[in-house]
């Protein structure tokens, strides 16, 4: 069945349908009738069971006299043989024909579905829309162009240099990602229960995107976005997938500037593969290593949260406010040794059991989304408190950002309203301004880059929002859909070559559908920057410029020169 709807042997999208998602469960169970073809299944397994012990076949074939030491051997070749196939050999090695009926009749199913689980990742190739290569890099390098830039190559690349006349700032930067923070939480965004008061009252005095849209559904496609700023590519997000080291990251830019880069998260980074992605990518690792049995080795030093330091955690992780003290006490080791500083900070308390410390907010711990929402813009509160007299706050630029919404679930494949989330830039020496241009994720760093006026190495999909040449739009995506919004036009792109076109309404949140033909403008474009974003990190082209890794080496952030960290040291 499997093979009849996607004409492949089993890959990421079955992964999906097994793993992760109750609507694929429920849409596999309501297209095929599985009672039928289960009881039929149990019902054969039965009658077999039945005739084989009746005519004794099981004792016929369990029964033997080998001895103990030929058992081991015998044991000792099938396991290494195993573990050969399971660590050494990979899918891919079947793909040697140019015909892909012919790749995957090669492939073992089972063995394919493990595959799929531990790479993440569906093949755009095989499965979307595609334009030709040159065709697809000359639409997305049309979009990334403009006056203060240049590209370095006509390759398939969008590597490019930005310059800026103005005279540049070098602020330290301290990004908050708020976990699962939808806009409409906020006042400023509708929201009428009072959950948010410093932050509303943040918004009012900062640099505050007002249409800025997540690129996925999970904490670290977020995390992708903000530090890569590329569109989703289809399955997990580059976080969790392989040959994800020594990427041109928002990390790998500031260190050019002489910049120490670190990641702080309140859970047990070996989670998600955060410690990996971020270790291995230049940034000093912050968590509260809680696993004590599985060792980990990354390029980076890593810095155990102690539990002198901890006052509240759950299963996610500790409060934010022990995180938030954790970030504090960095940066004043970084001002004390004279280091400018830019940190990933990444929450947990707004996540299910929804528990926090007693007596912070009037609403009692575990009790709700309401509360963890409450408690987090309480915690961000008592951060800027502790922080403003600090002497290092006066040249610090705090960005508040969330991962993702709270939820993604609506009546549409993809529900953008379920995508909108808050990000400002507070402590910005500009005036308070409202951007209310749509945008990504991906668009931040861009944009503060262009406030900063610097010139840097771009290997980044994300554009300046504030640049005259700017058209609006945004990325959204699912582990297999995945869509491009511009102004008032959704183009959704799905397996086995799909291309669905709406017309979406802000106001009422609804999506009609509309016939765009494939030569429209705006299907290409998602086509080209879907298709590129993929065809760039498969083929090394996300990796970092060889001027930023040689200031990186240089500073002693990378290579070599790293430090190993191991589970128990």
């Amino acid at each position: 069945m499997f093979w009849q709807e996607f004409e492949s042997r089993f890959n990421f999208i079955a992964v999906d349908y097994l793993v992760y998602t109750y609507e694929v469960v429920s849409n596999i169970n309501q297209s095929y009738p599985l009672p039928i073809l289960i009881g039929s299944i149990l019902i054969i397994v039965t009658i077999i069971q039945f005739l084989f012990e009746k005519r004794r076949y099981f004792q016929k074939s369990f029964r033997g006299n080998t001895v103990l030491k030929d058992r081991v051997v015998l044991s000792s070749v099938f396991s290494s043989v195993i573990l050969i196939f399971a660590l050494g050999i990979n899918n891919s090695f079947a793909e040697k024909s140019t015909n892909r009926y012919q790749n995957e009749l090669a492939k073992a199913g089972i063995y394919s579905f493990f595959s799929a689980f531990r790479n993440n990742e569906l093949n755009y190739d095989a499965f979307y829309k595609r334009l030709d290569n040159k065709s697809a890099f000359e639409v997305v390098r049309r979009q990334l162009k403009n006056p203060s830039s240049y590209f370095e190559s006509d390759s398939f690349s969008i590597g490019r240099k930005i310059a800026d006349s103005g005279q540049s700032i070098n602020p330290n930067v301290i990004m908050i990602t708020i976990e699962s923070f939808s806009a409409d939480f906020m006042t400023r965004f509708g929201n009428r229960e009072g959950l948010t008061p410093v932050l509303d009252s943040l918004a009012e005095k900062s640099i505050l995107f007002t249409n800025m849209y997540a690129t996925g559904t999970r904490t670290v496609r977020g995390m992708e976005a903000l530090s890569v700023a590329i569109p989703p590519t289809p399955g997990n997000s580059i976080v969790r997938r392989q040959h994800n080291e020594q990427l041109t990251t928002i990390g790998s830019i500031f260190r050019d500037k002489r910049y120490n880069t670190g990641f702080f998260y309140g859970g047990d980074g070996y989670f998600d593969n955060m410690n990996q992605y971020f270790g291995n990518n230049g940034y000093t690792v912050t968590d509260r290593k809680r696993s004590g049995i599985i060792a980990e080795q990354f390029a980076a030093e890593r810095h155990p949260i102690p539990d002198s330091l901890v006052n509240f955690e759950n299963a996610w992780g500790i409060c934010d406010e022990d995180l938030y003290d954790a970030v504090i006490r960095d940066a004043d080791a970084q001002m004390a040794q004279g280091k400018a500083f830019y940190d990933f900070v990444m929450t947990t308390s707004n996540h299910r059991p929804y528990t926090y410390p007693a007596g912070r907010i009037d609403i009692p711990s575990g009790t709700g989304r309401s509360g963890a929402v409450k408690y987090t813009d309480y915690a961000i509160g008592r951060f800027f408190e502790k922080i403003r007299s600090k002497p290092w706050y006066k040249n610090t630029i705090i960005i508040l950002v969330a991962d993702h919404c709270a939820s993604s679930a609506g009546k549409n494949e993809i529900d953008v309203s379920k995508y909108h989330i808050p990000a400002m830039v507070v402590n910005m020496p500009m005036p308070p301004t409202a951007i209310d241009q749509l945008c990504s994720q991906i668009d931040l760093y861009p944009t503060l880059f262009s406030m900063f006026n610097w010139n840097y190495q771009s290997n980044l999909y994300g554009q300046d929002v504030l640049s005259p040449e700017y058209v609006p739009r945004a990325f959204l995506g699912t582990y297999q859909k995945l869509a491009y919004l511009q102004h008032d036009s959704v183009v959704i792109l799905s397996p086995q070559q799909k291309v669905e076109s709406f017309k979406y309404s802000f106001a009422s949140n609804e999506q009609k559908p509309i016939h765009l033909p494939s030569d429209n403008p705006v299907v290409m474009e998602a086509v080209a920057n879907y298709q590129t974003a993929y065809y760039l990190f498969k083929n090394g082209g996300l990796k970092e410029h060889p001027s930023l890794a040689d200031t990186a080496r240089q500073a002693g952030t990378t290579g070599l020169q790293y430090k190993v960290s191991k589970a128990g040291n």
